[in-house]
């Protein structure tokens, strides 16, 4: 699984993810670099867009709870009101690193 970098961009962090879309869950990495914010799908046969979050397009980003008993879930909303929610390990990390990149 590769991306494409743009120049001078670096990965901060990466890990293994699915993304929530329309109650589906799509399996991909999350990969957060001194530039961008990107998900990408695995590749299962099924075609799904990666997603791309400049640090300037974010609002916000919440917790919810995959479950109830599940506190792993990470929503990263863009300021057009587009909600990208992930379910991944140590969200209070992730969380903090995205913050601070905007």
């Amino acid at each position: 699984m590769k991306i494409e970098m743009n120049p001078n961009e670096m990965v901060i962090k990466a890990g293994d993810t699915n993304q929530v879309l329309n109650g589906n869950s799509i399996k991909g990495k999350l990969i957060l670099t001194t530039q961008r914010l990107f998900f990408k799908a695995s590749e299962n046969g099924q075609k799904h867009d990666d997603v791309e979050i400049w640090p300037q397009e974010i609002k916000e980003v919440m917790f919810f709870n995959n479950r109830l008993m599940f506190s792993n879930g990470l929503n990263v909303v863009t300021k057009n009101g587009d909600e990208n929610k992930f379910l991944i390990k140590n969200r209070n990390s992730w969380s903090e690193m995205i913050v601070r990149m905007c």
